[in-house]
């Protein structure tokens, strides 16, 4: 009895520990993203970091907002950010589905050697090529464009084979072989047979491929020198360091900036979030 008593508390004070270091963390975590979002609606005679959190004068609205979208050109630079992960989530989205398809299904004699160059390549971080990168895109005329960004977030989209490739391992073959002797070719068991049941892992390909452009702001601020060409990213930081005290007089602005942006991510994962799950667990298995 005294035994499973003196069990019974040490897992109880385990779970205490446990729960409290837990508490402690998710505590950490939200602090930085409660202070963004209360210093984006706050509307106090001091636009810049205040040093006590609750002044006096507080006021609450959307001042901050109505600066962003009126008094910059926050606008054109959604817009960009919007156009450049669109296309860079269609492309990478298509790249990813048909070179998965092609390791999972087609045997031939390197098909060992590309995946593991594809994924010991994959491990290294992008920015490591971002000076290689942008010599090509200069002797190519192509710097300062989107066009360029386009091709730069969809250009390394095969790297990220290996979830997608695990989820169309789990597809019987019964199905394509059936669909074959029915007369359909390759092309025809891909686009009518696999990716109907692909639902999962077209949509966690498209989220995951649309956060990178969406968020990014190594490559941009490398290639991109026009205002008028800005992503969010970069329109953000530089609203904040393009004069002396474009800090202060604008960190409000930029919280307000920062709390669209990442709006617009969390409710994008919000909504598909069902999906998102389903296609990493369906996808996680040895190919």
């Amino acid at each position: 009895m005294i035994g499973k008593t003196t069990a019974s508390m040490r897992k109880g004070i385990s779970n205490a520990l446990t729960y409290a270091l837990l508490a402690t963390l998710g505590t950490l975590w939200v602090l930085p993203i409660a202070y963004l979002v209360y210093t984006a609606f706050r509307e106090s005679p001091s636009t810049g970091i205040i040093n006590t959190l609750f002044p006096a004068d507080l006021r609450l609205g959307f001042g901050n907002f109505a600066r962003l979208f009126s008094d910059t050109i926050f606008t054109r630079w959604l817009l960009n950010t919007l156009l450049v992960a669109t296309c860079s989530c269609a492309l990478t989205t298509i790249f990813i589905l048909m070179v998965s398809y092609a390791l999972s299904r087609l045997k031939f004699k390197l098909r060992k050697p590309i995946m593991n160059v594809l994924l010991v390549l994959g491990m290294f971080p992008g920015f490591m090529s971002m000076i290689a990168v942008y010599f090509i895109l200069k002797a190519m005329n192509l710097t300062n464009s989107l066009l360029a960004l386009i091709l730069v977030y969809s250009g390394s989209a095969a790297l990220s084979y290996y979830i997608c490739k695990g989820f169309f391992d789990t597809v019987p073959r019964a199905m394509e072989e059936a669909a074959i002797l029915d007369g359909a070719n390759q092309p025809t068991v891909f686009v009518k047979i696999i990716l109907p049941l692909a639902k999962p892992i077209i949509v966690y390909t498209v989220l995951t491929s649309f956060i990178s452009p969406w968020c990014d702001f190594i490559f941009v601020n490398t290639i991109i020198s026009d205002r008028e060409l800005y992503t969010v990213a970069l329109g953000l930081y530089k609203m904040i360091n393009a004069e002396k005290n474009s800090f202060n007089d604008n960190f409000t602005v930029f919280c307000a900036g920062a709390f669209v942006v990442g709006g617009i991510i969390v409710t994008l994962f919000m909504s598909m979030q069902r999906y998102y799950v389903e296609g990493v667990t369906s996808g996680a298995v040895k190919g």
